[in-house]
């Protein structure tokens, strides 16, 4: 029997799908239910919005979205925050300009790396006891 701790609380429970004990998977199908129920209720609700009136954390509603519980096709002021800056966004875990910086950083990062790879020659950098005994 796999046993472990549950994240959220830390109670002793058999490993699942949710990765969560019982009572805590309970937990969060009630948040989501409100989420849904005040979403329709509600369609041009924004997330803070949703997070004062059912007051369940802005993180855990974007993991809904994220998970594809909660759609926000029609939901047009629905937005959540970007896993880097924190602007809000409509899709992805990262803005435009977080993805653009982080393409750019790798390009760079890639180019150094090849041109420390050709200025490199054989055997340079290398100890040699030779090179010590002539000192």
């Amino acid at each position: 029997m796999n046993l472990d701790n549950c994240p959220r609380c830390g109670r002793l429970y058999v490993k699942n799908i949710m990765e969560l004990c019982q009572p805590c998977v309970k937990e969060l199908e009630h948040q989501y239910e409100a989420c849904v129920k005040f979403l329709r209720e509600n369609r041009g609700t924004t997330i803070q919005e949703l997070s004062d009136a059912t007051e369940i954390p802005i993180k855990e509603i974007t993991r809904f979205i994220r998970e594809g519980r909660i759609s926000i096709a029609n939901a047009p002021n629905m937005m959540y925050p970007c896993e880097v800056c924190g602007s809000l966004i409509r899709d992805g875990h990262m803005c435009d300009s977080c993805r653009t910086r982080l393409r750019k950083d790798l390009s760079n990062a890639a180019k150094e790396s090849a041109a420390a790879e050709t200025a490199k020659k054989p055997g340079e950098g290398a100890y040699r006891v030779v090179d010590k005994l002539r000192e």
